[in-house]
């Protein structure tokens, strides 16, 4: 099935010279850099205490996703799904809340963990009313808290891509998702709703922040993205 992929769904650039040159320690690193223990310690805590305090949400979006089953039969199905994502580059399953109807997912795709079974995401007659809501304010990322947790992702770190965006964003140039684990937030994706989303800097001056600050430096950063991540939810700029 061919589907033509949504310009929304893969909007960093291509490193230019100035940033090669700007980061060329970064470039020329070739394994995944180390895990920073405090930061390690820090997911595992922030995951759990969110999968903790958010249970409730998670009970409230089940119930409303059966009741708009039950109200609109054509969209009930399953609560969750899976797509294989990119964390340090590795494969891994990145766990999402649905967003569209049943009829819109391509079966055999999603069967592989393939992100084009859910593309139809951006159509707006795809949409749950349930999908809606969750969009708008990032609430289908919630289930990545189970990913930070079982240590496939991070709390902070560049944004994981899809298996084929990612090999697309290695192939234009850039190295980031290869040398650090995907974050549920990112220091470029929370310039969401600005001209500066998409620019590739962000992610590289968070690695070489990632490699020279102190334990306590970095921590520090990550709960500044954090902050700015959850105005960014507030805001509802999800959609």
């Amino acid at each position: 099935m061919n589907i033509e992929e949504p310009k929304e769904a893969f909007v960093y650039k291509a490193p230019d010279d100035r940033l090669k040159e700007r980061y060329k320690e970064i470039f020329a690193l070739e394994k995944p850099l180390p895990s920073r223990t405090l930061k390690l310690i820090f997911d595992k805590m922030v995951a759990l205490t969110a999968l903790i305090f958010a249970s409730p949400i998670f009970v409230l979006l089940f119930l409303a996703y059966k009741i708009e089953g039950i109200l609109i039969p054509e969209n009930k199905g399953p609560v969750f799904f899976y797509y294989i994502g990119s964390s340090a580059g590795k494969k891994f399953h990145k766990y999402k809340f649905r967003l569209i109807k049943e009829k819109f997912i391509d079966q055999e795709l999603a069967k592989k963990g393939d992100w084009h079974a859910f593309s139809a995401e951006w159509n707006p007659e795809s949409r749950l009313y349930v999908g809606e809501f969750v969009k708008k304010f990032y609430l289908d990322e919630l289930p990545q808290f189970y990913n930070i947790l079982m240590g496939d992702m991070s709390v902070i770190g560049p944004r994981p891509l899809a298996w084929h965006h990612y090999e697309r964003d290695l192939n234009q140039g850039n190295v980031t998702r290869k040398l650090l684990k995907g974050g549920l937030l990112g220091q470029g994706h929370v310039m969401k709703g600005t001209p500066e989303m998409g620019k590739p800097d962000y992610e590289y001056d968070y690695i070489e922040k990632y490699i020279n600050l102190s334990a306590l430096q970095l921590l520090w950063l990550d709960l500044s993205i954090i902050m700015k991540g959850v105005k960014v939810m507030i805001e509802g700029k999800g959609l």
